[in-house]
């Protein structure tokens, strides 16, 4: 795991990869509790037997499961360390290029694309692609903004 502390750091990793986390397997499990956490019960997440005749082949996880888990995707990539605190700012960019399909695996290699220091804290922008085991488009590309507070 890459550790990046202080302002400093982090400044002259700007443009670097900061690391590449575990793979991740996404059961159908995970999607059905993702499913009756956001009433988002489309048949193509949640009816198997359907979706095995339907444009993927089989259910797919949604959009915003696969974008949800990028923070536990990075988790053991890298961390932001000298802080007491790190906010979710929100995002830049989020596409979702491929399916990710029920029972195949992923994981994200982040980058850092920017940092600013701002009257509330350093403000960094973290690039994460979610690669899917076996594809070569990803299932995501999302530029995650957070705040890191001193």
């Amino acid at each position: 795991m890459r550790q990046l502390t202080g302002v400093s750091e982090i400044e002259a990793a700007l443009g670097e990869e900061l690391g590449l986390g575990s793979w991740h397997d996404i059961y159908q499990s995970e999607i059905d509790a993702f499913a009756a956490v956001t009433h988002d019960h489309q048949w193509i997440h949640v009816d198997a037997a359907r979706a095995l005749t339907g444009p993927y082949g089989s259910t797919i996880a949604h959009g915003y499961l696969t974008l949800s888990l990028i923070p536990l995707l990075v988790s053991d990539a890298y961390v932001f360390a000298g802080f007491t605190m790190k906010v979710n700012y929100g995002l830049e960019r989020v596409r979702f290029p491929a399916p990710v399909r029920a029972g195949s695996r992923i994981r994200a290699r982040a980058a850092l694309t920017s940092v600013e220091l701002t009257p509330e804290g350093l403000r960094v922008i973290v690039r994460n692609t979610v690669e899917i085991e076996g594809s070569s488009a990803p299932g995501c590309v999302a530029d995650t903004v957070s705040l890191l507070i001193s």
